[in-house]
């Protein structure tokens, strides 16, 4: 999966109609709100501001929106491109300017594809785009008297990371991060070093 660094843009022309793609990075619902509303008002003689999103590692929250184009013809076909592309935490918008000929909802799609498609690529000329791996979360815990066992284990768990510690009552826990794929091994390996205790992971 891939993030984007800065914003990138990239122009196309059909049949007299402007498309400006544009990718801004955004982590949250207030950062896509922010970028759409300076492009809207920096562009305000454009006929639509259609956009698509994507947020979260792993990505949990998407959408998009045709600002008054026919349905499914440009919020879509955007998303569809930046889930292609494998990109989170990022809002694309793509400006038109209506040049008076109607493409058609073929050439509708195609267009704002292109466009969005464009601007990846304008991303990734200027090594504007990286990768990011989704981490997974979750929770060792254990008696008081046994606090330090966590530490101990994930200490010989590659790529792991602690990001907390705390108790609860007669228990203590450490709450940690591993890349995908070491689950299994890692849950096996946490039985047999606490005589059966399991892994709380965290959807």
């Amino acid at each position: 999966m891939k993030r984007l660094l800065a914003p990138t843009a990239f122009k196309l022309r059909e049949k007299a109609s402007v498309f400006l793609a544009e990718l801004h990075p955004a982590p949250d619902a207030a950062a896509r709100t922010g970028a759409l509303a300076r492009l809207r008002k920096r562009d305000h003689d454009a006929t639509h501001h259609c956009s698509a999103w994507r947020e979260g590692l792993p990505v949990k929250v998407w959408g998009a929106d045709d600002d008054g184009e026919p349905g499914g013809t440009a919020g879509a076909p955007m998303l569809r491109v930046l889930e292609g592309a494998d990109l989170t935490d990022l809002i694309a918008v793509c400006i038109r300017w209506y040049g008076g000929t109607k493409l058609g909802t073929g050439g509708l799609v195609r267009a704002y594809t292109e466009a969005v498609q464009g601007a990846i690529a304008e991303a990734a000329r200027g090594s504007l785009l990286e990768e990011v791996r989704a981490m997974h979360i979750g929770r060792l815990r254990v008696p008081q008297v046994q606090a330090h066992l966590p530490f101990a284990f994930l200490r010989g768990i590659q790529g792991t990371e602690v990001l907390g510690q705390g108790s609860e009552g007669a228990a203590a826990w450490v709450r940690f991060q591993i890349p995908p794929g070491g689950e299994a091994a890692l849950e096996a390996a946490w039985k047999e070093r606490s005589r059966g205790l399991p892994v709380d992971w965290e959807p």
